[in-house]
């Protein structure tokens, strides 16, 4: 197998749902060989979570390829210590337990690093594990609403909207698993593992973008502009004869050619147009005039028409739309798996492409326990004695 960008680095996967499976998943993808842990009543919640293949959850299996699943009862002692076996011969640990849960479980950062101080633990929590929230828990929808980017989500007279994916989450796993990277890159130079606290929120304000810089330097409140985009016009979309087009004229030479490519070249010479500033404070004169030229035709037309005069626009695809798009086809994004229960099933591929050692999807979601006795024997050396005597133990089971 030609090697991937992590190869050799072993990760333990505690965590559950979505952040830290989502960063851990990243780092599969980029070639580390992930061994999750989980509970053996059901496992990582998600499993339960639709949509369903048979009895397997789709969900869970669009979070969890290229992992191995281990069964652990880590309220047997005897689970306890093979963790921390586990940890040894492991080079980062991701958890996204309630700060505090590691360290009454006796498996905290001090106890494992102590046992291998090349150790990276990463705590990816939902407000961190310091402040006044630090024991609170969070859900996605939770630090959305807390983090302020539901303020700025929505139309202009409709209420404070979610994000459609779960922006809180894979916020949070994408910034897990950049800390992973950095970390591991710095222990190259001390030789030392350390600890990382990822909180949801915190990773919430810091895609804010210019949100907050808006505030903090006008003191103005940003709100709900639909499409639009605060500081850049036109920069939206409109409706056409048969659906909406995007259109996207980020400087003044754009929109100089959008007007004209769009048949109204009074609009781009209308003094109040002319530079972004000042098509930004007349928008409400603007907008109309846009807007009654683009019903004229289809979508389809449109953007023939846009994208012949260079001019950045789009459609707004729906999911069927999306998955047929040639140019998902041709990136390669969407990749078929066999599942050893729930068959085969699409799963979406790594979106970065390396010239030599390319991360890729070699492996469907396991089943729970899939790889427990593998582990046990291959990586810790357990004899079928041994194994035996923990299953008894209920090392894998309540």
């Amino acid at each position: 197998m030609v090697d991937k960008p992590l190869s050799g680095i072993r990760v333990l996967d505690l965590s559950r749902v979505l952040a830290g499976p989502y960063a851990t998943m990243l780092l599969g993808d980029l070639g580390a060989e992930i061994i999750k842990v989980e509970a053996p009543n059901g496992g990582d919640d998600s499993r339960g979570y639709g949509p369903f293949i048979g009895e397997e959850s789709a969900y869970f299996m669009s979070l969890n390829r290229n992992k191995k699943s281990v069964v652990l009862n880590l309220k047997a002692d005897r689970s306890k210590a093979i963790l921390k076996d586990l940890a040894r011969v492991s080079d980062v640990v991701v958890e996204n337990f309630r700060p505090g849960t590691m360290e009454r479980l006796g498996l905290g950062y001090e106890v494992l690093s102590k046992a291998n101080p090349r150790l990276i633990f990463a705590s990816c929590t939902g407000f961190g594990n310091t402040g006044p929230y630090a024991g609170k828990p969070a859900y996605d929808i939770i630090v959305q609403g807390m983090g302020g980017i539901m303020s700025i989500n929505g139309q202009p007279d409709g209420p404070p909207t979610r994000v459609g994916v779960s922006i809180g989450d894979i916020a949070a796993g994408l910034y897990t698993a950049v800390g992973v990277l950095a970390a591991l890159e710095e222990r190259h130079r001390s030789g030392l593992g350390q600890f990382i606290d990822v909180s949801m929120l915190d990773c919430q304000l810091a895609i804010l973008e210019n949100a907050i810089a808006r505030h903090l330097i006008s003191g103005e409140i940003p709100g709900r502009l639909g499409n639009r985009h605060p500081t850049i016009t036109p920069f939206t979309s409109f409706p056409t004869l048969d659906g909406m087009v995007i259109v996207g004229a980020g400087n003044d030479t754009l929109f100089f050619r959008l007007c004209n490519a769009i048949g109204a070249p009074e609009i781009a010479t209308d003094p109040r147009f002319k530079t972004n500033p000042l098509r930004c404070q007349y928008w409400d004169e603007l907008e109309p005039q846009l807007k009654e030229v683009f019903r004229e035709k289809t979508t389809r037309e449109w953007i023939e028409i846009l994208e012949a005069q260079g001019l950045p626009c789009g459609p707004i695809n729906t999911m069927d739309q999306v998955v047929g798009d040639p140019q998902v086809e041709a990136r390669g994004m969407l990749v078929e798996l066999e599942h050893p229960v729930a068959g085969k099933h699409v799963v979406t591929a790594p979106p970065y492409k390396f010239s030599r050692t390319n991360p890729s999807v070699d492996t469907a979601a396991p089943v729970l326990g899939q790889h427990t006795e593998d582990v046990m024997k291959e990586l810790l050396g357990m004899s079928d004695e041994a194994f035996a005597l923990c299953r008894g133990a209920g090392c894998f089971s309540m």
